[in-house]
């Protein structure tokens, strides 16, 4: 008999159900999406129900059965993949008490300077509770969207859903709650509170840090490894879900944590791009790193033997989308007027990415010498800034629409060039990295990619499944049907290669340089603009 996985991508705008089959090779079967809304508000915002979710899996979850014939009896193992550093407040039956608080949400400002930017201060932070946290936790929750801060904004805010909790759970968790009932933690998600005592063998949150950052520790559920076996499927979720009932639900992990793992890299020095809503360059290390300066750390990850050094940029493939439903509005339109006159509704939102992609074929590296800086809702790294916005700088009478579409992919792959060079002032990555997640679709995108870092980059099959991919492999590891995290690498397969064209390197090195400037020529107008 076949072994099954299924896996959920719990995405910021959409969630993927994947159906594998695991044997020489982990193979996807079949998947269905679904998407649902994202708050973003004036006050700095952004929150989601989680029950949209929810909703979200059931439907898939029955597509993707119906669609590849498979018995929900043939189910051995279920996992996750999700976005991290969200906030999602339960009662003790799992209930959320208010939306989930997304890691875009920015509003806990006045939390975070009353905390760590008073008294004496080294890189803007309160000395003595910096180094604490460095020295139980191997982090410091420095950035206002980190969620110690959204509890916190809760706490002052909203006293009467506050005192409605029960547990703390990331989004993932929340999820898991609904198929088991259980109410657990990954030790990702739990090192990405920043409250986790990283001497204590990831499994213990430090009371320390919680009494200096105001968080009740009867809040926090208990830790688990993202290969645990954390239940079975309950029978009200098989009913609503059409799954079998106990079937194994593993602890999953964060996107930060799985994607490097489904596009294979998986050793000390392997190094991933990610190009998502978001995106961030990550490599895998042996031990915890951190650079403050830069707001880089070596974050927990499903592997418990390594780490990894994780760089990120809040809007990344958000850029493309923005520049599709704006700069090529009108061409949008276009598009699906003939979708609706010959009727072929299913790939017109591909296809408008292609036809962007095709549009932009002749424009030469450095488009002419207009930039573009992906900062649409602020930067984490390597500087962290709420106020910073996207702007294209340098055009031109004679600049036209192609150009500034160019410049935005370009401003995404200079800001995640910017992102590789500072994590090699602490570690050595690969001389070669692998790109994962939607923007890995686009050639074009690929090989701009590899031209700026001046690397080879490798694309595995569908790349843009690779955080289901690795959710695969926690399952499979958790059955025992593979071995280890690291034996899985040598089951996914490079697809494609671009190499670095050699005629490009003048332009965009003159304009990596210029790039690496604009944010703090323009960091003062930011901030009075958008206090």
């Amino acid at each position: 008999m076949a072994d099954f996985v299924v896996t959920y991508d719990v995405g910021t705008t959409a969630l993927k159900t994947c159906l594998f089959k695991v044997g020489k090779k982990i193979e996807l079967v079949a998947d269905e999406s679904e998407g649902y809304a994202l708050s973003i508000m004036e006050n700095g915002g952004a929150e989601q129900n989680p029950e949209d979710w929810w909703e979200a899996m059931c439907t898939t979850t029955k597509k993707v059965l119906k669609k590849s014939g498979t018995k929900p009896e043939d189910i051995q193992g279920i996992s996750f993949c999700a976005q991290m550093q969200g906030l999602v407040l339960v009662d003790r039956e799992g209930n959320s008490v208010r939306p989930a608080m997304s890691y875009m949400d920015n509003r806990a400002g006045a939390q975070l300077k009353k905390t760590l930017k008073r008294g004496i201060k080294l890189d803007g932070l309160n000395i003595t509770k910096l180094l604490k946290s460095v020295q139980i936790t191997g982090v410091v929750a420095s950035s206002v969207k980190d969620p110690v801060w959204k509890y916190n904004w809760v706490k002052e805010n909203e006293p009467k859903n506050f005192a409605r909790i029960y547990k703390w759970l990331d989004v993932k968790e929340y999820l898991i709650h609904k198929l088991t009932g259980e109410f657990i933690m990954t030790e990702d998600s739990a090192y990405a509170t920043m409250l986790l005592d990283i001497r204590r063998n990831r499994r213990q949150f430090s009371p320390a840090v919680c009494k200096m950052l105001g968080v009740s520790m009867a809040h926090l559920p208990k830790i688990v490894k993202s290969t645990d076996r954390v239940g079975g499927v309950t029978a009200k979720a098989a009913k609503e879900m059409g799954l079998a009932e106990n079937t194994s639900v593993f602890g999953g992990g964060g996107d930060a944590s799985l994607i490097g793992i489904g596009a294979g890299a998986v050793k000390p020095g392997d190094t991933h791009i990610y190009i998502g809503t978001s995106g961030w360059v990550s490599t895998v290390t042996e031990k915890p790193l951190l650079d403050i300066d830069c707001k880089i750390a070596g974050i927990v990850g499903a592997n418990e033997k390594t780490y990894n050094y994780f760089a990120e940029l809040e809007t990344a493939g958000k850029c493309i989308e923005w520049v599709k439903s704006h700069l090529a509005y009108e061409e949008t339109l276009a598009r699906m007027k003939q979708a609706r006159i010959h009727g072929d509704y299913e790939d017109v939102a591909v296809d408008l990415y292609d036809y962007m992609m095709d549009a932009i074929s002749d424009v030469p590296a450095g488009s002419h010498n207009v930039m573009f800086t992906p900062w649409l809702h602020g930067n984490r790294c390597p500087f962290e800034d709420t106020r910073a916005r996207g702007m294209f700088f340098n055009i031109g009478i004679e600049t036209k629409k192609s150009e500034l579409i160019h410049a935005v992919i370009e401003g995404v792959c200079y800001h995640l060039g910017w992102q590789l060079e500072c994590i090699r002032k602490k570690v050595v990555p690969g001389k070669k990295v692998r790109l994962a997640g939607g923007g890995a679709l686009a050639e074009k995108t690929c090989q701009i990619l590899s031209d700026i870092i001046n690397l080879p980059v490798e694309v595995t099959h569908n790349p843009q499944n690779a955080g289901a991919m690795g959710a695969a492999v926690v399952s499979a590891v958790g059955l025992g049907l593979v071995p280890s995290i690291e034996a899985a690498g040598s089951m996914i397969a490079v697809e494609r290669t671009y190499m670095p064209t050699a005629s490009n390197q003048q332009t965009y090195s003159r304009g990596f340089t210029v790039f690496k400037h604009l944010y703090n020529n323009n960091k003062k107008s930011f901030g009075q603009l958008n206090a």
